[in-house]
């Protein structure tokens, strides 16, 4: 059976539409449009240099990305940057938000100073730890003073990324804080009254009703911080000055891209594959995680 509808209905939706054209036109614009131009790339040959060109080559340059060795350290390098940085931001996040939440003294205090890294630019605060890691700078000093061992952070693959994931993880974990505080508002004291009466100290509070509560927002933050720490890309840019070094330690998916988009103009074909290869893996990642979670809701 076919829906009518009067005329005062169409003229309403009509006039909704008409209020969604100006968003509509900027959705289209600046989002759709690009990812559907990305995906036309990814399946050409494109020279922007001397006049545009696209030759269609099908699939050859997802092709290529099996046999690029640097595509294979980025992913690995991105990889190993996921899986250490994502779980160490949200039980960070976790535990800095039960601190403030248990009513300590001055906890407005903490609040406001844990949350200062997630305000400073994403830029100048790269610049900060880079000068701290300076091989005279405050962090070896630091460490020469307690007797441990000082290390070439900028210099040393061997360290250069996981100096990367210290400083990402410090400054990253106070905004998903935030998020953990606004969710401990709503799981209910009676709760934690009951295992008062029970018995329960602070640990198995903490472990068996704050946890438990707030696993649909851990859901969500574990999300937002796959699809966060995926995209890294401006630390490692001004880390490595663009070349993704020391020994491409530092090289990411994301910074690859930039580098084979706007250094070398005859691969943007190539450039935009890696992208939508890149859209993909967060977009598995997130589903795998989403399946892994038990509850998408708080109650």
């Amino acid at each position: 059976m076919k829906r009518k509808y009067s005329p005062a209905r169409l003229r309403e939706a009509g006039q909704g539409y008409l209020f969604m054209s100006p968003a509509l036109f900027v959705l289209l614009l600046f989002v759709v449009g690009p990812i559907l131009y990305a995906i036309f790339l990814s399946f050409n040959d494109v020279q922007l240099l001397g006049g545009t060109s696209y030759k269609f080559v099908a699939f050859e340059n997802f092709a290529k990305i099996l046999d690029d060795t640097r595509a294979k350290i980025a992913l690995w390098n991105t990889f190993k940057y996921v899986v250490i940085v994502v779980p160490c931001q949200t039980i960070l996040a976790l535990i800095l938000a039960a601190s403030l939440n248990a009513g300590l003294k001055g906890e407005k205090f903490f609040r406001i100073v844990y949350f200062l890294p997630t305000l400073t630019s994403s830029a100048v605060l790269t610049l900060i730890f880079m000068w701290m890691y300076n091989q005279n700078g405050l962090i070896n000093n630091l460490l020469s003073m307690v007797g441990l061992p000082t290390y070439n952070w900028m210099g040393d693959p061997a360290v250069a990324l996981n100096a990367i994931m210290i400083m990402n993880i410090w400054s990253t974990a106070p905004f998903f804080m935030v998020i953990y505080l606004a969710a401990l508002q709503d799981v209910p004291d009676s709760l934690y009254e009951a295992a008062e009466l029970d018995g329960a100290g602070p640990i198995k509070k903490f472990l068996y009703i704050t946890v438990p509560n707030l696993r649909p927002v851990t859901s969500f933050v574990v999300i937002m911080g796959i699809i966060g720490t995926f995209q890294l890309f401006d630390q490692s840019y001004i880390f490595s000055g663009g070349s993704g070094g020391p020994n491409n330690s530092t090289l990411t998916v994301v910074l690859l891209i930039y580098q084979y988009a706007f250094k070398n103009f005859g691969t943007m074909g190539y450039a935009a594959a890696l992208a939508f290869a890149l859209a993909l893996v967060i977009l598995v990642a997130t589903l795998i995680q989403r399946k892994f979670s038990k509850e998408e809701s708080l109650y």
